[in-house]
């Protein structure tokens, strides 16, 4: 065998089992965490209060900063809300704002999501 053909065959070799290694990825399930989908969360997360709204939406937020900082967990993302310099129950960051009122707590954000008639759930 020629080193030519030493090479050629060795490029082969790579390239065919670059498209063994391929085609096994096909099997793993990789999601977009901001998708249109969502995945119920398994647990609830610790320290932080569970929301059931309308539809049986559900989140959850977690008070930080002495509550100035509202971490909102979603089934499927997280983000910090900073308090609102004219509220002391509204939370916002870009578009999501959170208004947690014992009573009626709502969620917005943006077009996308509108969580409504969200009360706090008693831990068990």
């Amino acid at each position: 065998m020629t080193v030519s053909m030493s090479i050629k065959f060795n490029q082969l070799l790579v390239a065919t089992g670059c498209v063994a290694l391929l085609s096994s990825c096909s099997s793993v399930g990789i999601s977009n965490p901001f998708g249109s989908g969502t995945k119920e969360l398994s647990y609830a997360p610790q320290n932080a209060t569970a929301y059931l709204c309308d539809s049986n939406k559900k989140f959850y937020v977690r008070m930080l900063n002495n509550g100035n900082d509202a971490w909102l967990i979603y089934p499927d993302h997280e983000v910090n809300l900073a308090k609102a310099a004219d509220s002391s129950n509204r939370f916002v960051s870009g578009v999501i704002t959170l208004t947690i009122n014992n009573a009626e707590t709502t969620l917005n954000d943006g077009e996308k999501i509108a969580y409504t008639g969200c009360k706090p759930q008693v831990k068990k």
